[in-house]
């Protein structure tokens, strides 16, 4: 059964096509559905040329570029590189919970709407001071959860007369379907949750200014020529006379970027993306190819046949036509009222708060959580809160048979890319990195049981699987990825602290030092009134932490010198916790071992609740987000620690051993191994984590900090070096974005291992710099 939208699109193709045979001449066969359209989910569009395919892989590699303040990065950021939100399943794709962002605009007293923050953005951080303000008169704020950009030129190339051929804004045929088109810069809209942008080119350097603080200029018109697709508004068609940014809509630049240069004040030359790092990163997003649908089954087949019948295809159109061909999107790019329940008030263009365009269904099964907000965890949900225009279809969906919505959801899922459905990024059936790679277990490690935990700590957790109420990841990975899964994390996930200060004295807040980054609803996670003083804790790898973790305390307590009476400087200390066990892990050796370590993440980064476990005290064991608690197993929680435990230190990367060796020598003799040292395991064998575990005053003159438990706001754990030339940034807050600049900024105990490397010669430092790279 085809609805009535579908049927009249078909008619008026058929009319169209048969006026056309009757002036000209019949130009040949009805249009098709391309086969080189279709291609491996984040891979490149099968009719790209070899040129294209060139600059496709240029643009992936920009895409996976992580920015630092000295490329330009902020001075207001969300995150760090392209790929930090489109990361699900594959590079291109989606975004999950833990990357969604916040849309600020406040209402004006005659009723308009006006962004503010970035463009209408809430930054998270700011390079200044840490945490970014939440602006005054913010009084509007949604959620939005990142869109894929699979099959983007595409899209790009549908003329607005197949667009608007399905608007039928006044809802003429009375199907209780009102599609309508939104506007930009005139031009009828496809790009974005509410269909706001028009082109590639402006959807990509939108964000990457409002999300990363990267100023760019738009392309000349002879590089917007050799791109893929057309890419300026002019190339695209369908303007509309009087409908312009600014007249009877309300102009953002969330998603779309101006036509003209944007600039910043964070002191690096503008634009910070070259033009031919912006051609290739829009070529890329342009040739994404779109995922390969699956083969039909009888189910999927029926599933197709109910979704007809239940109209789910009057908004979800099947095709739009193209100069290619017709283009299986299954959208109809139109704004839609979805509902009081769906609604943000968010306007864009001509875009109430209750509207938002048609999500495209290809490839849709893997790029999960779904909806604008992602408040659904599973596509049932998410066709269950269709409301407004859709609700009565959603009504029909939730009267089928339990057989009937399977078959639904099994057409859903043959859109393509059902092969990387996960319940995180590991795809399924790929195993753990083994031998000396990068995130390989230990040896002799139970290979099964640490492919569970691998899993576990892979897992996002859901809404209803009890993430939050206020969380920072969606799962443990969601932290630690850089480079492997169990690695450390960039500087746009750093976790911000927040305290009282005095201009004396750092105190707590009622609330807890944590400052979430997100939380359930579509609010950000309240601060305590009182706090005025914001620090970033860069996210460490947790490679080898099963070592550390069996390092006997003697053998820590062996290097301590409180009070300096060898007289070098160094007074390093342990951390003693209230109820007198040793500190060893964390930024302020606050946490006493690796099971700790996994229940106090859990719970205050990702927001899930605790078993009681034996011995144990991290972590909470209720909460208030409607989730039975606890919301994670014993089983699961030893699996998941287990895995962290067998986590092999990471390999060193030889490459010149004679000069990496010499550089290990300079690093002894200008102090840097009085911390950075090697400890003994209980049986003698030497743990070459280049770490103490003490705590320094490594902070400069006046500087201040928050400190935890017995630690001071001044004294920071020292890090172990292993794997440290892939964990940049560095120091505690990340200030450091190379190696260099973080031993530059060592300061109290270590100022005068500073001031020595300082004063080495070029090829001096050059040895120590190459042999921290081959740790």
């Amino acid at each position: 059964m085809i609805s009535p939208r579908t049927k009249q699109s078909i008619f008026a193709y058929a009319l169209t096509a048969l006026a056309g045979c009757v002036l000209v001449g019949c130009p040949g066969p009805e249009p098709e559905v391309p086969d080189d359209i279709f291609g491996e989910m984040g891979e490149v569009a099968p009719w790209a040329s070899p040129a294209q395919r060139e600059a496709f892989e240029r643009g992936r590699e920009v895409a996976r570029r992580r920015f630092s303040p000295e490329e330009g990065l902020g001075p207001h950021f969300n995150v760090s590189f392209c790929g930090g939100c489109h990361e699900r399943p594959v590079l291109g794709g989606g975004g999950p919970r833990y990357r969604n962002f916040l849309l600020i605009q406040t209402e004006l007293p005659d009723g308009t709407v006006q962004a503010v923050g970035v463009n209408g953005i809430q930054p998270q951080y700011a390079l200044e001071d840490g945490r970014h303000a939440t602006p005054d008169g913010a009084d509007i704020v949604a959620t939005r959860n990142a869109i894929p950009f699979f099959g983007a030129g595409l899209m790009a190339e549908i003329p607005a007369a197949s667009i608007e051929r399905y608007a039928d804004p006044e809802d003429a045929d009375g199907d209780g379907i009102s599609g309508r088109p939104n506007y930009d810069q005139g031009f009828v809209g496809r790009f974005g949750r509410k269909s706001q942008t028009v082109s590639v080119e402006g959807f990509i350097r939108g964000p990457l200014f409002n999300h990363l603080g990267i100023t760019s200029d738009p392309l000349p018109s002879d590089r917007k020529a050799q791109l893929p697709v057309p890419s300026s508004v002019s190339d695209v068609g369908g303007t509309r006379e009087g409908l312009t940014d600014g007249v009877g809509a309300v102009t953002l630049g969330q998603a779309a970027a101006p036509d003209s240069p944007i600039t910043d004040d964070d002191g690096v030359a503008d634009p910070e993306l070259s033009e031919d790092a912006l051609f290739d990163v829009v070529s890329f997003s342009m040739l994404l190819a779109v995922p390969r649908p699956d083969a039909p089954t009888p189910d999927s087949e029926a599933g197709l046949e109910l979704f007809r019948e239940i109209r789910c295809d009057a908004c979800h159109v099947e095709t739009l036509e193209s100069p290619r061909g017709l283009v299986p999107l299954y959208s109809d790019l139109l704004l839609h009222d979805m509902g009081e329940e769906l609604a943000d008030g968010i306007r864009m263009g001509i875009a109430t708060g209750s509207e938002f365009r048609t999500q495209p269904l290809w490839g849709v099964a893997p790029v999960g959580p779904y909806l604008h907000d992602g408040r659904a965890d599973t596509l049932d949900e998410a066709i269950r809160l269709h409301g407004g225009e859709a609700a009565d279809i959603a009504a029909s969906y939730a009267a089928l048979s339990d057989g009937e919505r399977a078959q639904i959801l099994a057409f859903l899922e043959s859109l393509g890319g059902r092969e990387l459905i996960s319940e995180g990024l590991i795809p399924p059936g790929e195993t753990a990195p083994s031998g000396d790679a990068y995130g390989a277990p230990l040896p002799g490690t139970d290979a099964e049981r640490f492919e569970e935990g691998r899993r576990l700590f892979d897992r996002d957790f859901g809404l209803g699987q009890g993430l939050g109420p206020g969380f920072n990841g969606d799962s443990c990975r969601a932290c630690h990825f850089d480079p492997v899964v169990g690695g450390a994390g960039p500087i746009d996930l750093s976790v911000t602290r927040q305290a009282i200060f005095d201009g004396g004295a750092m105190m707590a807040p009622a609330m807890g030092t944590m400052a979430h980054r997100h939380s359930r609803d579509a609010a950000r996670p309240a601060i305590d009134p009182m706090s005025n003083f914001f620090e970033l804790r860069q996210t460490p790898s947790i490679l080898g932490l099963g070592l550390i973790d069996q390092i006997p305390e003697a053998n820590i307590l062996a290097n301590e010198d409180p009070d300096d009476l060898d007289g070098d400087g160094i007074r390093g200390r342990a951390h003693r916790l209230g109820d007198g066990r040793l500190g060893r892990l964390g930024w302020k050796a606050d946490v006493p071992n690796l099971a700790e370590f996994a229940r106090d993440a859990m719970f205050n980064e990702v927001g899930v609740t605790l078993p009681d476990q034996e011995g144990l005290t991290f972590g909470g064991s209720t909460d208030d987000d409607g989730v039975a608690d606890p919301e994670i197993s014993t089983e699961e929680l030893e699996a998941l620690t287990f895995f962290m435990a067998q986590l092999a230190p990471p390999p060193r990367q030889r490459t010149d051993m004679a000069l990496e060796d010499r550089g290990e020598m300079i690093f002894a003799d200008v102090g840097c191994a009085s911390c950075h040292r090697a400890l003994e395991l209980e049986d003698g064998t030497p743990v070459a984590l280049y770490s103490d575990l003490l705590l320094h005053d490594v902070f400069p003159d006046g500087a201040v900090g928050i400190g935890s438990g017995d630690a001071s706001g001044r004294e920071i754990r020292t890090p172990p070096l292993w794997g440290i030339g892939e964990t940049a940034p560095y120091m505690h807050d990340g200030r450091a974005s190379t190696l260099e600049a973080a031993v530059a900024a060592h300061f109290g105990e270590a100022s005068g291992s500073a001031e020595s490397f300082a004063a080495l010669s070029a090829e001096d430092r050059a040895a120590v710099l190459a042999f921290l790279r081959s740790l």
